[in-house]
């Protein structure tokens, strides 16, 4: 897929340190007990890019423009354009690998769900934003 290819490159310009990352972060992997938060479910953890961790957790929780301001300004420090830009291609790149996690599912698992939807509805996304105008700004934010 090309605009994968163009996202890989792009994010290749500057890479960020990698960092210890769950790589799974929906809603339903954290744990509050109204004291303390836990991270559970770490079968796909290993070192990531942060904006990766960052922009997947704000695809699964499905963050306005706003909210996903308010995570790279907690994280950072401060609101970077490189890194919101970051986080909008790794949330692209999340619907691609959770649909096509999806796709496998459907042919392989024994659970009673609708996997083939969910990849179609993932799927669906992620070419949204590679058609949108806003793609182009994202890559060239990334490589700036």
């Amino acid at each position: 897929m090309p605009a994968v290819r163009r996202i890989e490159e792009a994010m290749s310009v500057h890479p960020l340190p990698t960092v210890p990352s769950n790589n799974d972060l929906l809603a339903e992997n954290y744990m509050y007990d109204g004291k303390d938060m836990r991270i559970i479910d770490y079968e796909y953890s290993g070192n990531n890019d942060p904006c990766f961790e960052l922009g997947n957790t704000c695809q699964e929780l499905m963050y306005d423009q706003s909210k996903i301001e308010e995570v790279c300004e907690v994280y950072f420090g401060d609101l970077q354009s490189d890194k919101i830009s970051r986080m909008k291609l790794y949330m692209i790149m999340s619907d691609v690998g959770w649909a096509l996690w999806a796709a496998i599912q459907a042919r392989i698992s024994k659970i009673d769900y609708d996997f083939w939807g969910w990849a179609i509805d993932r799927w669906a996304r992620a070419t949204e934003k590679l058609d949108s105008i806003e793609f182009s700004t994202w890559l060239g934010n990334v490589q700036l």
